[in-house]
């Protein structure tokens, strides 16, 4: 298991490398080595990922020296466009993890989180999910709770569940809709948790109890 830790504070890079060694090994193959590369700013970590075309995740930090906004990001998604990225924060601003995440990022965390949720946020995300802070995700993406289902579901949401119920795949949503295969993952998350269910069939057959699709 390869991965490249992003972070421009070499205690913080230090502490999530004895984080990861400790919560990660357990879960690599005898036959394999984890191995953790470091990069203190967005030139080397590219660098870095041009160099090893075996790495399974980036860990980034989006306050980098030199870098603005979402720029090593997006630059990231657009030159290693099937390479899992999980960003890391001091921020907890919705506003910023609904563009992380809808930039094509796998996961958002949060640099408060506790060890082990950092460790199962990226166990997540190597079984090819997507991570969202639990107590995030809500207000995040579908506003506070309540016992109308459908109000809980963005008009975007309310589109790809639509699709769903077409038996579209998130490939075919994502084409449909003009946004990130990865987009349509996190919008999939959200409609299960939502509607209390743990799997695609379940959502389709719910939504269409509840009337919030139609079969065309």
């Amino acid at each position: 298991m390869n991965l490249l830790l992003v972070d421009d504070h070499k205690l913080f890079r230090e502490g999530m490398r004895l984080l990861l060694e400790a919560g990660l090994e357990e879960n690599v193959d005898i036959s394999t080595t984890l191995k953790i590369y470091e990069a203190a700013d967005s030139e080397s970590a590219l660098q870095i990922a041009g160099q090893h075309p075996d790495l399974d995740l980036v860990l980034l930090d989006l306050r980098l020296p030199g870098s603005e906004g979402l720029s090593t990001l997006e630059t990231f998604i657009r030159k290693f466009p099937v390479l899992p990225i999980v960003v890391l924060s001091a921020s907890q601003s919705l506003n910023e993890i609904r563009q992380v995440l809808e930039c094509g990022a796998m996961g958002f965390i949060p640099k408060d989180s506790s060890s082990s949720a950092v460790v199962n946020a990226i166990r997540l995300v190597l079984s090819g999910n997507i991570y969202v802070p639990p107590m995030l995700l809500q207000s995040a993406f579908g506003g506070e709770s309540n016992s109308d289902d459908t109000s809980r579901l963005t008009d975007r949401q309310m589109d790809v569940v639509q699709l769903m119920a077409r038996g579209q795949s998130n490939k075919e949503i994502a084409r449909e809709l003009d946004v990130a295969e990865t987009t349509v993952k996190m919008h999939v998350t959200h409609i299960m948790r939502a509607l209390e269910v743990s799997n695609r069939t379940q959502a389709v057959v719910k939504a269409e109890k509840l009337g919030l699709v139609n079969r065309e």
